[in-house]
């Protein structure tokens, strides 16, 4: 009854338009003190500073720098341009290569914001030159900047790996297949959609002179995820550490081989960085602070009982795990629900004999549809600016996505093989 009461009073705070990090604020303490359950207050400051104080969070700010930095270096045009030179023949070819690129350039960003807004400005002008409809080009970007989320370099498999203490290496490969999956999904979309409207019916294939041309352009830009994860894979530097190196690569290649940027340049980009990342922290602090309400009261042991009298098969329990995120991605943004969730999720999932390296592929999949679903979703706003069309006109287009998606989870989530086969082939 308490779990229920909670998150009712802070669903019922945030719809009413209160900012996200002080509905979190105004539910733990109204509790506390409505509640008369005796906790100092004290104890909230505490929470909040111990929610962002992790050594491992640092290279949360640094990723956002590097996608920052990525964005405006001239990488996601190299990208496109690859991805055309090898796909661009296909029906539905643009469409095709927004997708090859976000996938392509989420494994350097870790970011669905940054994925969306680097190849939308790139793509999305081509696309309704092309004959796309705005609506269209709007709800393809939408959801394949979501690909960035099960890329290695991503940001939320490296809050999943901080809160449920899994490794970060075995996370970041876990993500691939699922991704590659996801992509040939949205592919699949957009050649029927080439087909049926005759709008793109694919440019010619590329001669061999002009994909090797392409490769050595995009080619620095591709050995990054390389490096980074390859770094991680073999142990020799933690995810903290990668994030720094990720920065001073993306320096190196931005600056002094695309010179697609200069030293002027940087100021600015650090001071957006940090606007996000503070915005992040922000909600990560408060999040932390309910998080403590909901660990004392018990609330985790009281949901963990019923979860176990409702799923007594593992299927049950992942297929509750799928409604409730998908519920939740409505309203709250992946890293806050993320952070609400999984410390409630991992006590049930153990119990189950869950892995909760899969279980973390499962979450980060869900919470990335939460991104293009109306009416809140990050890369869904992002992706209606960039193709200047409303949130009515994306909804339309985006229901074969969204089916596609759908499919896609749900063989993601009942198939852990699919989660697990890098990492275990590797290890």
């Amino acid at each position: 009854m308490f779990a229920l009461a909670l998150f009712a009073v802070f669903f019922a705070v945030a719809l009413g338009g209160l900012p996200l990090v002080f509905s979190l604020l105004a539910t733990t303490v109204g509790f506390i003190v409505i509640g008369n359950l005796g906790h100092p207050l004290e104890t909230i400051f505490l929470s909040y500073i111990g929610g962002v104080e992790p050594f491992i969070l640092i290279a949360v700010p640094l990723f956002i720098f590097t996608g920052e930095l990525l964005s405006e270096g001239g990488v996601g045009r190299r990208i496109v341009d690859f991805a055309r030179a090898l796909l661009g023949f296909l029906p539905g070819g643009l469409g095709v290569v927004t997708v090859a690129s976000c996938l392509m350039f989420g494994g350097v960003s870790g970011s669905a914001i940054a994925d969306t807004a680097a190849i939308g400005s790139l793509v999305i002008p081509a696309m309704i030159r092309q004959g796309y409809s705005r609506g269209f080009a709007g709800a393809l970007l939408s959801v394949a900047g979501t690909l960035a989320l099960l890329m290695p370099i991503s940001i939320p498999f490296l809050v999943y790996a901080f809160i449920s203490g899994v490794s970060m290496r075995q996370l970041s490969m876990a993500g691939i297949i699922p991704a590659m999956i996801m992509a040939i999904a949205l592919i699949v979309v957009c050649i029927w959609y080439g087909r049926k409207t005759g709008c793109d019916s694919g440019d010619k294939p590329s001669t061999w002179p002009q994909i090797w041309a392409a490769t050595k352009a995009a080619g620095p830009a591709l050995l990054m995820p390389v490096i980074i994860v390859g770094g991680i894979w073999s142990g020799l530097f933690t995810p903290t550490e990668a994030a720094a190196i990720a920065v001073v690569y993306g320096l190196g290649i931005s600056l002094y081989l695309y010179h697609d940027i200069g030293w002027h340049d940087l100021p600015r980009l650090v001071l957006k960085a940090f606007s996000t990342s503070a915005t992040v922290m922000l909600v990560i602090g408060a999040t932390g602070c309910l998080a403590w309400l909901i660990t004392v009261e018990q609330v985790a042991a009281q949901l963990a009982e019923w979860v176990r009298v409702v799923a007594t098969e593992q299927w049950m329990f992942l297929a509750m795990v799928n409604v409730a995120l998908l519920l939740l991605g409505i309203f709250i943004e992946p890293l806050p629900a993320m952070l609400l969730t999984v410390p409630l999720l991992l006590p049930m999932a153990q119990a189950l004999h869950v892995d909760l390296v899969h279980l973390g592929v499962v979450v980060t999949a869900n919470l990335a549809l939460a991104l293009y679903t109306p009416p809140v979703g990050g890369t869904l706003f992002v992706a209606a600016k960039l193709a200047d069309a409303s949130i009515g006109d994306i909804t339309k287009e985006l229901i074969p996505f969204f089916a596609a998606s759908l499919v896609v989870l749900g063989v993601i989530t009942f198939v852990p093989a699919m989660t697990s086969v890098v990492y275990k082939l590797i290890f």
